[in-house]
């Protein structure tokens, strides 16, 4: 781990001359490359040369417990603080390994956030939309953008599928682990006698892919358009402004009708379809890393669930990692951080078991 730690030192300390140089301030591309590498590297360096420090200091403080003439009461302050020394070292060994873990490529990128309403009706679709603000509200506390790509409504309020655009920094790295079967247990608003349904919402996280990254033959779609319409199949629209695109070899099939111009339809549709394809090569080229889409999210079933909303008790639990919060309420007002982080160090965790 050390002489992977000297290695990144010496990078950075190399990146640093580079960026001083005028002849690479004076090149734009090069400079903002080389200062993206700088940037990835400060975190590990900062800690590295901290962890240097403390080392130091504890040699220092052993050299002091060592000598002679010392009083009890010295001594023991003298343990103490060694011993704090100690501690901090260890604290910061683990954030290096945690620092050190091979980055997912995928982590900076935007995402499509998928949620479909699964077994349970209008209770689901209700869901649905209950998961769409929570997470409208996370994106909003962190300042990244949404923007609705696709949406289809119910007449009760709730969305049968919504599909959300979010953009910002590391939007990907905190919500992968988002992806799944999300159930809720709730006496639905229309049930008369009280009773408690379960109820079940797919989510799926896919990282937004660039036109670099995909490219799409236009022989290889068939686009289809049609006039948009609103919950129970009523026409919203006197042109054909919606938006129908099928990926012939894959199969996969993408509408848009949230706008009413058909070429936006368009480019919302060929942004979602774009972004299923570089999820389903992702898969592809890893199985064990990255779970087929369809194992994903599941069926939609009850009996399939990575996570549980369970109204009477006001509780969440996140079934992967067995935890369970009392704090429905602000959780669905988008305070998703606690959830995150636990699921984020569980995997890191899982991660340095693997590392030689």
């Amino acid at each position: 781990m050390f002489q992977k730690l000297n290695e990144v030192e010496q990078k950075y300390n190399e990146l640093n001359q580079l960026l001083s140089q005028p002849e690479i301030i004076a090149d734009r591309d090069k400079y903002q490359k080389y200062a993206k590498s700088h940037a990835d590297l400060a975190e590990v360096v900062m800690e590295y040369q901290q962890y240097k420090e403390v080392t130091k200091n504890i040699v220092q403080t052993e050299g002091m417990l060592h000598e002679g003439n010392k009083d009890h009461e010295l001594k023991e302050l003298i343990e103490q603080e060694l011993a704090d020394l100690n501690e901090q070292q260890k604290s910061i060994e683990a954030r290096l390994k945690i620092l050190l873990l091979p980055r997912d490529p995928l982590d900076e990128k935007n995402i499509l956030l998928e949620i479909r309403a699964g077994t349970g009706g209008d209770e689901a679709a209700l869901f649905a939309a209950n998961l769409f603000r929570m997470y409208c509200k996370y994106a909003e506390s962190l300042r990244w953008r949404t923007e609705i790509m696709s949406s289809h409504e119910t007449g009760v309020g709730g969305f049968k599928e919504v599909i959300l655009l979010i953009e910002g920094n590391q939007v990907y790295s905190r919500l992968k682990y988002e992806s799944g079967v999300h159930r809720v247990q709730r006496v639905p608003v229309t049930e008369s006698s009280g009773r408690i349904h379960t109820s079940a919402v797919t989510v799926a996280v896919l990282p937004e892919a660039e036109e670099v990254e995909v490219e799409i033959d236009p022989n290889e779609i068939r686009i289809d358009v049609y006039r948009s319409q609103g919950p129970g199949g009523q026409s919203v629209n006197t042109t054909d402004s919606a938006v129908r695109i099928t990926h012939i070899p894959t199969g996969l099939v993408v509408t848009c009708q949230d706008e009413k111009s058909q070429h936006k339809n368009k480019a919302k549709a060929l942004r979602i379809l774009r972004a299923r394809l570089l999820d389903k090569f992702q898969q592809a080229q890893n199985q064990q890393i990255s779970e087929t889409r369809k194992a994903q999210v599941g069926s939609g079933d009850r009996s399939e669930r990575i996570r549980t909303y369970n109204f009477p008790q006001g509780r969440v639990t996140d079934h992967r990692i067995g935890l369970t919060l009392h704090k429905l309420d602000i959780i669905l007002e988008g305070q998703l951080d606690e959830v995150l982080e636990a699921l984020i160090a569980h995997y890191q965790s899982e991660a340095l078991k693997h590392v030689a």
